[in-house]
């Protein structure tokens, strides 16, 4: 074959294929033969019709389409091979330029390429701090609050309290008949109708209103309510205070933490530590690998951008669906459509998970990053227990054993992932922080090389008989590695 490769500025590349006259008749005569099979023609066994036979009964046209689709289906991958590309996805057959000599152009997305550019000279310090004992001190009290129990008073409102209220307004969009609300001591964004509105009821007592004007900014989120001053009347139907349980090693026992206070104590004192790092490594990594960004250039075709925003909208329409809500309904609320979506918002979050992913990935392969075993089984056994916390049967997985297999397979391969994409990170740190040695200076021996297993390549699409566009998805571009420090 002779091929002619003309690269193209969307990171794809066009592919000129003169094929050999010789090869083309030999697929016209399997074509023919596999016409005749499913053909029925007249005094011959299906498939047992000579080939001047099927020509003068189907014609040249039927032949050469059948040859066409064959030669491609059995010679793509030799094509690719030959003219040495990666593919990022299944190429397309773009026109058949000539049939004498037989000549076709495809055109492939290439796989995404990354330079990581000089990352060894990135810096950036890692000035994570332990929380301070009030941090500790407010976890204990929210896990008080978690097993409090409330009883109706007969005083005033006092914060800590659960309060039951009718709210009135000509301003339709706070109208709120029974609605109980907790009275904070903190600030809190996701308060209803507005942040601070529970503590203007203290000191009144039930029975008792109260008229309040509050003023909504213009970027509210509501739009009903943007720059409106709504005149509001409260008024209090129960109040319910709250008794916290003691700190005591009953208490310890009613959590399931532990068995003494002790216990409990150093409990949070961990779950705080750990809750506050990974706080502070999600938004440090993303500032890391948006350093790395700037000196890194990454190429990728559209087809992997597209198929990286359809993992954004399943992760999307997952959430939803735990709140029985699916895409569609969503995007009524939003007052959007489908395709104005997937522009404004789901392209830039699959933009940067896709960058971060294909540069954490490239870590892995510069640095030659190796699995873990007893991490990997640390996080698989993690995970498992997770989702049987979160009640999975998983004695009752669709599919019965197979579906089991299917399941254990792909926590198995999300949980690699999660572990190469910390190891990556990790890497990240050591030379951001100026911790890294390069392996060429330390004293190990050398170890065999991990056994490369190559996928197959994808083959080609066919378009229509008009060659008409009809573009496919690649396989995830590393999805999750994305999940990676996003």
């Amino acid at each position: 074959m002779n091929i002619e490769k003309q690269y193209q500025e969307d990171h794809s590349v066009k592919l000129i294929v003169e094929v050999d006259q010789e090869k083309m008749n030999l697929y016209k005569r399997r074509a023919a033969t596999k016409i005749a099979s499913r053909g029925n023609i007249a005094g011959f066994r299906p498939g047992k019709a000579p080939y001047e036979i099927v020509l003068r009964t189907y014609g040249e046209s039927a032949i050469t389409e059948q040859a066409v689709d064959l030669l491609i289906d059995a010679e793509y991958n030799n094509i690719l091979k030959e003219a040495e590309v990666n593919p990022g996805a299944a190429g397309t057959l773009e026109s058949v330029d000539s049939l004498i000599p037989p000549k076709f152009t495809f055109s492939v997305p290439l796989a995404p390429e990354v330079d990581l550019g000089d990352y060894y000279s990135i810096r950036m310090p890692y000035e994570w701090k332990a929380p301070e004992q009030a941090d500790f001190d407010k976890a204990v009290e929210d896990l008080r609050q978690m097993y409090a129990t409330t009883e109706n008073v007969d005083r005033a409102i006092e914060v800590g309290d659960y309060v039951l209220v009718d709210v009135k307004s000509e301003t339709k969009e706070v109208n709120r008949t029974g609605f109980a609300t907790f009275v904070r001591s903190e600030d809190r964004d996701t308060e209803w109708p507005y942040n601070g509105f529970a503590k203007e009821l203290v000191g009144l007592k039930a029975g008792e209103s109260k008229s309040i004007s509050h003023e909504f900014p213009q970027d509210w989120e509501v739009e009903e309510l943007k720059g409106v001053t709504a005149e509001i009347e409260v008024t209090v139907k129960t109040v319910r205070g709250v008794t916290l349980p003691d700190l005591n090693d009953e208490f310890a026992k009613m959590t399931g933490a532990g068995e003494t206070l002790d216990v409990l104590t150093e409990a949070v004192k961990k779950d705080v530590e750990s809750k506050s790092q990974a706080n502070y490594d999600d938004v440090y990594f993303v500032e890391l690998i948006e350093k790395v960004k700037e000196t890194a250039k990454v190429k990728y075709h559209e087809h992997t951008l597209e198929h990286e925003g359809e993992h954004v909208l399943s992760d999307l329409s997952n959430r939803l669906s735990q709140q029985n809500m699916d895409l569609e309904t969503y995007f009524k609320v939003r007052e959007t459509t489908r395709e104005k979506f997937i522009e404004e918002e789901v392209n830039p979050v699959a933009r940067k998970r896709l960058e971060r992913g294909l540069i954490l990935d490239e870590i892995v392969r510069r640095e030659n990053i190796q699995l873990d075993n007893d991490l990997l089984d640390a996080e698989f056994n993690d995970t498992l227990n997770s989702l049987a916390q979160q009640g999975m049967d998983f004695s009752k997985i669709r599919g019965g054993k197979k579906g089991q297999k299917q399941l254990s397979e792909a926590i198995a391969m999300e949980s690699a992932s999660r572990v190469m994409t910390r190891k990556a990170l990790d890497m990240l740190k050591l030379i951001a922080t100026g911790e890294y040695k390069p392996a060429e200076t330390e004293a190990v021996e050398e170890t065999a090389p991990a056994e490369v297993i190559e996928e197959e390549k994808p083959k080609a699409k066919k378009k229509s008989k008009k060659a008409e566009a009809d573009p496919e998805l690649s396989e995830n571009v590393s999805s999750s590695s994305e999940e990676k420090a996003e």
